[in-house]
This record gives C-alpha cells, structure tokens and sequence, in this order.
C-alpha cells in the first residue's frame, strides 16, 4: 500500500515539478517543489488519506511522522479541502492545527485565505481563543494579507457565541494591529456578527456607540436592517439611512419586508412591495419568499401557495426556499396533506428538498410525540439522499429519548458515523443518557469510543455518567481505557460566560 501510494503520487509530482524554474538546481529543490506544488486539484483519496491521519494521530510527533510517511502531494488546494473535510466533521481541533503548522513550517509555502479562515473556525469552535490570536499574530508576521474582514467576523462569531458584547467589542479592538486596513468594512464585520450571534439592541447600542469613528455605509444600515424584529427599529434605521443620504437598494427593501411580515403587518409589506415597482427595483425571489411567510403568519397558507404561481408570470421562479416557507405555513396549520403535496411538487420542479424542508416535518411530529411518521420520515430523507443536519438529528435523538427507543437511536448514530453529519457532542449527550437509563453500558462504550476515535471530545457530563455506571460495574480495564483515551483532548475547555444550548434554541 505505501509503496502503491508513493508511486501514484510521485508520479504526478514529476509531472508538476518541471513548471517550476529551479527544480534542477539541487535535490532539496527538487523535493520542496514535488509536496508543494499548487498547480493540479488534488485527487479524492488524497484528501481522504490526510483526513485519515488528523483523525488518527495520536500525538504531533505521530501525526508529523505519518504526513512524511505519506507522500502526498501537499497543494493549496489539498489543505483547502482537508481542513474543510474537519470542520464539516468536527474534528479536532488541536489535530488540525497541528496539521496547519506542519505545512507553515516549510520553507516558501504560505497558506491561502479559505485555510485560514476554516482553521479558526475550527479553534473557535473549540474555544480555543488563545490559539486563535497566537496564529492571527503568526500569520500578520508571515502573510498579513490574508487577514481580511471575514477573517474577522469569523472569529468574532465564535468569540460573541460564548462570550459578553464587551469582549466581543474589545476582540474587535484587537484587530485594528492585525488586519491591514480598519475602516468600516471591519466595522461591519462586528455589527453583522452582533446581530447573528447577539441581540439586535446590542448591535444598535454598539452601532450608536462607534458610528462616529467609522462613516456608515449602505451595508452598515443593510446588516442592522437585516436583524430587527421591531418594525419600529427598523423603520427608524431606514429613515436615519435617508438622512444620511443613502439610497435603499433591493437588499434594504428587502430587509423592511421581512420585518413587516413577521410583524405580521402584511399590508404594509405590500406597500413597500409597490414602491419597489415605483422605484423600478424588481422584487425577487427573497421577497416572494417573505411575503409568503408573512401570508403563513396571518393565516391565509393557501393565498400564499398562490404566490409561488404567480412570481413566475413576472419571470421570478421560487426556489427551495420559497417553497420551504410555503410547506411551514401549512405545518403552523397543521395541514401535513398540503405540506407534502408542496414537497412532492418541488421535486416534480427539479427542486431538491434539504434538511430545513424535512425539519419542518420533524417538529410537528416532535411535538406531537409521533415517532412513527418521524422514523418514516427520516427514512425518506436518507433513501433521497439528503443528509439530515444537527437540528434534524436533535429532533430525532430527543423523541427516541423520549419514547426509550434503543435501537433507532443507535441507528441515527451508526448512520452520523459512517456519513458524517449532525454533531456528535449534542447528539451524544442524548444518546449517553438513554443508553445509560437503560443499562446499555457496552453499546455506550461502544458509542464513546467512535466518538473519540473520529476525533470528537465527549462533554465531561457524558463522560462522568459512563464512569460512575462503569465503576458500579467494576469494568476498571474499560475506565482506564476510556480515561486516557479522554487525556488526548487536554483539560477542559473554559468558555467565557455560560452559552444556552444550541438544541434547546432549534427546538
């Protein structure tokens, strides 16, 4: 096998090397061009064979010594798609930045923007923000190019999800040494990252508070119009927006459209709506998309379903989204006939249903405590080939819980296993519990162990339970096993303030 793997991708070096000027000058010339050439879209296996050893590695010097061993061919490319193939994973994220400064080391290479940006993704969403300002101040020495305003709202994100408006402001502050321009770009950065992850009074309390330093542009009022739930809020930033002289574009009126319908003041959507058309801004399928939403709030799903046939007479043609807001408001109205007619009709469109179209369903059959329709349904979803996402799986996991249904719980993790989606930590939570509950001591065992072994870290609740219950048990062999196989993810992660759950808020 290495030999196979060796000659594969040493052939293709030898075709990428000759590109570049001084290949021939010595023998580490030579090799330095053949692991980091640029120029070829690295293989699928490659991506899979790095993957493998982040994954496995059990030690830097492992890791180190296993990414030599290989012999891939080490691209931009490559790395791009590895570290994205770890966040969709959740992966670990001291294993990935292992791997992240393995390639930095080499001599001439420079990391891209999107590695970057994936790699402190992947920190932040381990809390690990001390690592994160130690690469942002190694990458301002090597390349402060590629430090960019959405470099910062991704680590803004991260910071504001589990930490105070007052740190997130201050994370803020700290990038006016690392990027190389802090204008109103950055500026907007913040406010959009305050809006998603915070409250909208606190991104208007910040707003007010450093306007003055930054000259607010059309994007600035855009993003702020973006969050308001108020329709008064909203209508006051669109007239300060006038004020200042800058001009709604199709994303403002957008904005305000969607928060009259959810105010449930669809007349004045309307309204708005006919100004657009006055103004020669034709609406699209985003504003479609809000006034049938609006229409599901006030109860008229059916005068909304019209709406999708009457966007396509003015060339605007609904899209998944659309059509998910439709199929909601038949769900609010518990009309789950309709619901599926409107799935079955994207279909027939050459629309794919995703994981918000199924969700939609699993909800009403969550509260409605119905795991028939909801095994059922999630059936359908993998048989289409569409891979539920963590509130598809909380939705299930917690009726299963609920109902003390061993086996299918099981089922939706072997499936997370082996296709790779939903998040194990959330997930696994539930499942410890129920198997727990239920005695099921080895097949939690089981669970925690592929658990670890795809790099992920049970919550230390999880981890305690399963200890106490083994201790009970008297499996000390299999305690000690899981204890050190605990000690590669390092002590406990401190977070900032207590963050609420992520599964409580999409259920």
């Amino acid at each position: 096998m290495i030999v196979k793997t060796f000659t594969h991708s040493l052939s293709r070096r030898l075709r990428c090397a000759p590109k570049l000027s001084f290949v021939s000058d010595n023998a580490n010339s030579f090799v330095f061009a053949a692991l980091f050439c640029s120029d070829n879209s690295p293989p699928k296996d490659d991506v899979e064979i790095v993957f493998g050893i982040i994954t496995s590695s059990t030690s830097s010097k492992n890791l180190q010594l296993s990414l030599k061993s290989s012999w891939v061919l080490f691209s931009n490319d490559l790395i791009d798609k590895v570290l994205k193939r770890v966040r969709f994973s959740h992966g670990n994220p001291l294993q990935a930045l292992e791997f992240y400064k393995y390639v930095s080391s080499r001599r001439g290479f420079y990391h891209s923007s999107f590695s970057l940006d994936t790699m402190l993704y992947i920190l932040g969403r381990g809390r690990r923000f001390d690592l994160i300002w130690d690469l942002l101040v190694d990458t301002k020495r090597k390349d402060q190019s590629l430090i960019s305003p959405r470099t910062m709202q991704v680590v803004l994100a991260r910071v504001a999800k589990v930490c105070s408006v007052r740190q997130t402001v201050e994370s803020f502050r700290r990038f006016k040494k690392l990027v190389p321009v802090f204008d109103i770009t950055c500026f907007n950065a913040l406010l959009r990252t305050l809006c998603q992850e915070k409250s909208m009074t606190d991104a208007r309390n910040v707003y007010h508070s450093l306007k003055h330093d930054f000259r607010p542009n059309l994007q600035t009022f855009n993003i702020l119009l973006s969050g308001w739930k108020s329709v008064e809020e909203a209508e006051g930033f669109f007239q300060e927006m006038r004020e200042m002289g800058v001009k709604p574009d199709i994303v403002s009126y957008n904005c305000l459209i969607d928060v009259y319908c959810k105010g449930r003041q669809v007349e004045k959507a309307h309204k708005v709506f006919e100004r657009m058309r006055d103004e020669d801004i034709s609406p699209d399928v985003i504003t479609y998309t809000s006034i049938i939403g609006g229409l599901g709030l006030v109860g008229q799903p059916d005068k909304a379903r019209d709406i999708l046939k009457e966007m396509k007479e003015y060339g605007c043609y609904p899209d998944a989204a659309a059509y998910n807001s439709a199929i909601r408001n038949y769900c609010i109205a518990k009309r789950l006939g309709e619901a599926f007619e409107l799935m079955d009709e994207m279909v027939r469109k050459g629309l794919d249903p995703n994981a918000t179209t199924y969700n939609l369903f699993f909800r009403v059959f969550y509260w409605s405590n119905d795991l028939k329709s909801a095994w059922n349904l999630y059936q359908r979803m993998m048989d289409s080939g569409c891979l539920p996402n963590t509130q598809s799986c909380m939705f299930l996991i917690r009726l299963f819980r609920r109902q003390e249904k061993v086996e299918m719980a099981l089922r939706l993790w072997n499936d997370m296993v082996e296709k790779g989606f939903g998040s194990y930590v959330l997930v696994s939570d539930v499942l410890f519990d129920l198997l727990c509950d239920m005695g099921k001591l080895v097949e939690a065992e089981k669970c925690f162990l592929e658990m670890i072994e795809k790099g992920h870290k049970p919550s230390n609740i999880s981890f305690r339970r399963i200890k106490v219950l083994m201790e009970l048990a008297n499996k000390k062999e299999a305690l000690q096993n899981l204890m050190q196989k605990m000690a590669i993810f390092g002590p406990p992660v401190q977070v900032c303030e207590s963050e609420e759950s992520l599964a409580e808020k999409s259920i």
